[in-house]
């Protein structure tokens, strides 16, 4: 018999930044680790991972971190990981590492812990043993993993649809996941981003009519927008364009790497001689298709938008395609993109959310798992913890016990022992790593609203220059502003300020000490309430002395 822990690192009550751990033992074993988009009030954030303290605090435990898929949100936060854990192994199918093995070399690190695994062929580690099954996602080789412990297996999904019409890498084996229900199933972990949709996300996932009907109706350039980088979306589009004469570009080198890896590997059919270059993304009929690079939705379209991409800008005479729906919480981004496309002059066409879905577990899919995996307890994971409330209820409306239905939050340990369910109140630190730039780590809270606070009100500089010897003002104090006032309309405003300023530095410079920290403070102090008593603005106020 065994103690089993289960716990989140990121990925509960929110969308993205997914990180598993499950412990058995002495053995650590994670399942997933990826990244999060910032939002528009995260400031100069490019992306958000999970912080990953625990795990470099028990390294030596860890036999691995297993990749349910190829997107960011599941493998996003390895290339930073891997700095901290340069021995970390990590697992995934075959596509999906080679997404991978791109990411780490765009980005110069170097690992040769990368194994391929294969679903449905077992890895053994001693008493535990880790299974894939073959999955339904937007990308090819998606799998979910069956832990095998001494008290029963662990489930867990990661991102999946049931699709009948889905075949070859995107095909799930439903009869594995039957043979593994009847093996006797622990702990279930399934996702919850869409448990609150009605029925089966199929066949509202595919949007091939739409594609259809948008070549059919539009003879110029077509942009094609996708959120991420969702292969069979992709797929959707090229079988469409293949019934047609027309000719594609592929916008972005990652974009471009991946889909030319796919077809190269037989994911994705097409025929490369209608793959044109840069060159010719403004011929008359092209199609030009779009993704996300790695740190923000709509991050390449809005470059193109905002004139800054040197081959393309959109023009009246185009038809602009978001031909994935957009998720909760991108609404406010996503309503800006749409708004300065319609200021274009351009023609819109939108994938309606209602309308159509994303590949993610509605209630009937999740039901569907629940009873082909008959778990003795079930954890609700992956989405807004909505989403988890809902995920639970469809637990109970087939007849799962409410007290097995654990609806937790990240950090929060689940405990099993000898099979047995046992409540200890344990928890692990979890918080938010907000990487901008190439390092992360490098950018907390503080510096967070210091960003908002220069947004929203600006900086002024003081500047005051003191002989060393006599410690008198040789020059200053100097206001210098940057997005507080128009200095030219604000003369009195500026002169008042250098007055004041001048008051406290006469204050507390003495012929042979200058106390500096009281000089600033009372500058800060005097100038704050001044200019909000002027303007109701509160600027940060920057104090720069220096003796000469």
């Amino acid at each position: 018999m065994s103690k089993i822990k289960i716990c989140a690192l990121g990925g509960l009550n929110e969308v993205g930044k997914n990180l598993y751990v499950i412990e058995v033992d002495q053995d650590i074993f994670i399942f997933d680790a990826g990244l999060k988009y910032a939002d528009d009030k995260m400031l100069g954030v490019d992306y958000i991972i999970p912080n990953y303290d625990y795990l470099k605090e028990n390294k030596e435990k860890i036999k691995g971190v297993f990749i349910t898929h190829g997107h960011d949100g599941q493998m996003g936060a390895i290339p930073d990981m891997l700095h901290d854990l340069p021995d970390l192994a990590i697992y995934g199918t075959a596509f999906t590492i080679e997404l991978l093995k791109k990411e780490l070399f765009d980005e110069n690190i170097k690992t040769e812990k990368l194994y391929v695994i294969e679903p449905h062929h077992k890895i053994d580690f001693g008493a535990v043993s880790i299974f894939p099954i073959a999955l339904t996602h937007s990308v090819p080789g998606t799998v979910g993993y069956a832990i095998n412990t001494k008290d029963g297996i662990i489930f867990y999904t990661g991102n999946y649809v049931f699709d009948q019409a889905m075949n070859g890498s995107y095909k799930t084996d439903i009869g594995k996941l039957a043979y593994v229900g009847k093996q006797g199933v622990l702990c279930l972990l399934s996702e919850s981003v869409y448990a609150d949709k009605l029925g089966y996300t199929s066949p509202k996932n595919r949007i091939s009519k739409v594609i259809q009907e948008t070549l059919d109706m539009n003879e110029g350039r077509i942009i094609f927008n996708i959120v991420q980088a969702q292969l069979y979306r992709i797929q959707e589009l090229f079988n469409e364009i293949m019934k047609t004469d027309r000719k594609i570009v592929i916008m972005g080198k990652r974009l471009e790497n991946m889909i030319d890896r796919a077809i190269d590997m037989g994911y994705v059919a097409f025929d490369k001689k209608r793959i044109q270059n840069i060159k010719h993304v403004n011929d008359e009929g092209i199609i030009v298709l779009i993704s996300d690079e790695r740190e923000k939705p709509f991050s390449n379209i809005m470059r193109i938008i905002k004139g800054y991409d040197k081959f393309i800008k959109i023009t009246e005479s185009d038809t602009v395609v978001f031909a994935s729906p957009i998720y909760e919480g991108m609404e406010k981004s996503s309503t800006k993109v749409f708004d300065d496309i319609a200021k274009i002059g351009a023609k819109l066409i939108i994938v309606s959310s209602s309308k159509y879905l994303g590949n993610h577990a509605s209630k009937e899919d999740s039901m569907m798992m629940i009873n082909l995996m008959q778990p003795k307890y079930y954890v609700p994971v992956i989405g807004e913890y909505r989403h988890q409330v809902a995920n639970a209820e469809s637990a109970k409306e087939i007849g799962m016990n409410e007290e097995n239905i654990l609806l937790k939050l990240n950090g929060e340990v689940i405990t099993f022992e000898n099979g047995k369910l046992v409540d200890n109140g344990e928890k692990i630190k979890v918080d938010d790593i907000l990487v901008d730039g190439k390092a992360a780590g490098d950018i907390g809270e503080l510096v967070l609203k210091d960003r908002e606070l220069l947004s929203e009100n600006g900086i002024v500089i003081v500047s005051v220059t003191l002989d060393r010897s006599t410690k008198k003002v040789l020059a200053g104090p100097e206001i210098l502003t940057r997005g507080f006032v128009f200095v030219k309309d604000n003369i009195d405003l500026i002169k008042e300020a250098q007055k004041l300023s001048l008051e406290v530095v006469q204050e507390f410079v003495k012929p042979n000490f200058i106390d500096f920290n009281k000089i600033k403070t009372g500058i800060r102090d005097k100038l704050g309430k001044y200019f909000y008593k002027e303007t109701e603005c509160k600027p940060m106020i920057l104090i720069v002395m220096q003796e000469v």
